[in-house]
C-alpha cells in the first residue's frame, strides 16, 4: 500500500487518491509544423520511465486537489508531492 503526503490533508492511503497519467509538459507551441505522425506520438504514446516518474493523483475521496507526485517506479516509494500547477 502506497502512502501519499497531501500537503493539505496530510498522509493518506493511496486509495483516497485516484491516479490520473504520466505528468506531460504543455502542448507544443507549433503544432501546425509538426509531421502528424510527431503529433500522434505525443498524444497517444505515454513515457514509460523505470525510475523516477512525475504522475498526476488527483485527491478523490479527500480534499479534491490535484498532485504532481514524483514516484519511483521500480520500488514505489513517493520522492515528493506539490500541488499540480495549472500553468
Amino acid at each position: 500500500m502506497i502512502t501519499i503526503n497531501c500537503p493539505f490533508c496530510g498522509p493518506r492511503d493511496e486509495r483516497e487518491f485516484e491516479y490520473c497519467g504520466p505528468h506531460r509538459q504543455k502542448r507544443p507551441d507549433k503544432i501546425n509544423e509538426m509531421t502528424t505522425s510527431a503529433f500522434i506520438d505525443y498524444l497517444t504514446v505515454p513515457e514509460n520511465p523505470e525510475g523516477e516518474a512525475k504522475e498526476v493523483w488527483w485527491h478523490r475521496r479527500g480534499c479534491g486537489a490535484w498532485l504532481l507526485v514524483v514516484r519511483n517506479t521500480r520500488t514505489h516509494e513517493i520522492i515528493k508531492v506539490s500541488e499540480l500547477d495549472a500553468t
